[in-house]
């Protein structure tokens, strides 16, 4: 610890060019100190900082410390102007001082963005208030919560990263499913595994790309540079090793159209001079399926830009339109219960989930296969959300082919070449485990528990409701999903689907799971009313868990099939 620190002080002291776009390795190491559970430690480190910021305030000494040049024909001495570096902390410390979920370092750096500013210095604010604009800031758990499981949780996510990030405070909710995804997440991105820890980070961005989810691509921007990473690949695609630019056709075709995939993909990646093991090529497609699934959850649940990225904060005054946003969000109602046509709408459902468990009714394989087809053909005439991200040249940078998108299954063409995928032929619990745990050890255990947890996670609530059986809707969601991309559970009746989807609710799981970066805060507000904003975010996990298995399952099917 005592070497990151006496390294942070080092870069602090060091000449920085004026017109630098990227942070360095060293600059966004400088905090990370402040990543330990022993309190000393924080104290100690927290204590560095400070005087590391003192000393570029003040300058070390008296008089201020000044810098000798002597290029041989010029002798002078100049002070240090140091303002590019505190400038580049700043936001850093803001993001300590309100997510971090030690309170000492929230409370330690909240005093030094003040001394700072009565010092003189602008102090960046955030732009959005807490991690969604679709759920009030005082609806979502705390950093400090009282609930000791899900404040432990926390404090081992901020210990993997340095940051609790958005979307796990958002997860909060539902504390044993964080636990599985971050032990998961933890273990593809920083645990034992074939691919370098570059390509890793390198690989989450070119997934995110494909949904221009901005906020996933900062987050392993910086993920990347930490872990040594060219800076030069991140001018995009043109600048990256062959071996990666290789991956690039499974990632675009799993991002939109998974059902394309086939042996030949994989035969290409593991042939020639920058060939892929079989172990690289299972530990990709997770990192791709699980990076394509987030993007789904950040655009479901709204996820605001983490403080010390892009758009996260702003250096200007604060305005009455700056609070929009949160006032919107704070005075929506999607997820009380209060609403009249609200409660009325969950009773309705929970009777014909009543009704389905009363029936027993038993429907013939024929009968099954039609009410799939049915269901399949519906979801041709559900309208996705409608407003459409002119991407950045930030982003597409990182993207080949733009215009490849999402084209429902059932518009395929040629059904004998693409024909409905059979779980019953090659599922997640007979084919995909097994294979997952051969080529990558340990890493079907971990998703096996996750997709578990998603699935079968209940609370017995509807709304106000309680002691409620929700096994039948959570099944329809998760299948439904399947459906989209052309799977197909022999066992399942999806007249049930019909049964239990409302029409706003389809549109929603269509929009989150076929085309996120089009959800918007109307979307979210119309789907579920009357649920609990809990309950909307679990089905957000729902969409995001079997929106990555289908992916699996096509790829490792592809997988399978390549090498037998």
């Amino acid at each position: 610890m005592q070497s990151i620190i006496e390294d942070g002080l080092r870069w602090l002291m060091a000449d920085m060019p004026e017109d630098r776009t990227l942070r360095d390795e060293k600059s966004l190491r400088f905090f990370l100190a402040l990543c330990s559970r022993d309190q000393n430690s924080r104290s100690h480190a927290l204590e560095n900082i400070s005087r590391a910021l003192d000393a570029w305030v003040d300058g070390y000494g008296s008089p201020q410390e000044a810098v000798y040049h002597n290029n041989h024909h010029d002798a002078r001495i100049q002070p240090l102007d140091r303002k590019p570096l505190v400038k580049e902390l700043l936001p850093d410390l803001l993001r300590f001082s309100i997510y971090c979920p030690f309170e000492d370092v929230r409370s330690k750096c909240g005093a030094l963005l003040l001394d700072l500013q009565e010092r003189g210095l602008k102090i960046p604010r955030r732009v959005g208030r807490g991690p969604s604009r679709f759920i009030p800031e005082n609806e979502i758990v705390p950093v400090d919560t009282d609930d000791e499981e899900t404040q432990m949780l926390f404090v081992d996510a901020f210990l993997q990263n340095n940051r609790l990030e958005h979307i796990v405070q958002v997860m909060g909710y539902h504390p044993k499913y964080l636990d599985s995804f971050l032990k998961t997440q933890q273990y593809i991105l920083r645990g034992d595994g074939p691919l370098p820890y570059d390509y890793r980070h390198y690989i989450a961005i070119m997934a995110s790309a494909r949904h221009q989810c901005s906020y996933l691509i900062n987050l392993h921007k910086t993920e990347f540079l930490l872990c040594g990473g060219e800076e030069t690949w991140l001018k995009g695609l043109d600048h990256i090793p062959q071996k990666l630019r290789d991956l690039y056709e499974i990632i675009k075709i799993l991002a939109h159209r998974p059902w394309l995939i086939s042996k030949n993909h994989i035969e290409k990646l593991t042939r020639g001079n920058d060939n892929w093991s079989l172990a690289e090529v299972m530990h990709a497609l997770i990192i791709i399926a699980h990076f394509h699934a987030m993007c789904s959850f950040v655009y479901g649940c709204g996820i605001h830009p983490e403080i010390d990225e892009e758009n996260g904060h702003t250096f200007r005054p604060s305005s009455s339109s700056d609070s929009e946003d949160n006032h919107s969000s704070s005075n929506s109602h999607s997820g009380s219960p209060t609403s009249t046509d609200a409660a009325a709408g969950i009773e309705a459902l929970m009777e014909r989930m009543k009704q389905l468990n009363e029936t027993g009714e038993e429907p013939t394989q024929e009968e099954m296969l039609a009410r799939f087809q049915k269901v399949e053909s519906q979801s041709l005439e559900l309208e996705a959300g409608k407003s459409q991200l002119s991407p950045k040249a930030s982003i597409l940078c990182y993207v080949e082919d733009p215009s490849f998108g999402y084209e429902d299954f059932a518009m395929r063409g040629a059904v004998q070449e693409i024909p409905t995928f059979r779980a019953q032929d090659f599922s997640w619990e007979d084919q995909g485990y097994s294979l997952a745990n051969r080529l990558y050890s340990d890493i079907g255990t971990l998703l096996d528990d996750k997709f578990n947890t998603a699935y079968n996670l209940t609370y017995f609530t509807m709304g106000p409701n309680t002691d409620v059986d929700t096994s039948s809707f959570r099944r329809a969601i998760w299948n439904y999903i399947h459906c989209m991309y052309g799977i197909r559970h022999d066992d399942y009746n999806y007249g049930e689907v019909n049964h239990l989807l409302e029409r706003y609710l389809k549109s929603y799981v269509k929009t989150v799971t076929c085309y996120p970066e089009r959800v918007s805060k109307k979307d979210y507000d119309n789907f579920m009313r009357g649920f609990k904003h809990s309950e909307k975010v679990h089905v957000n996990l729902m969409l995001l868990e079997a929106k990555m298995q289908a992916e699996l399952l096509y790829s490792l099917r592809a997988l399978t099939r390549y090498m037998t």
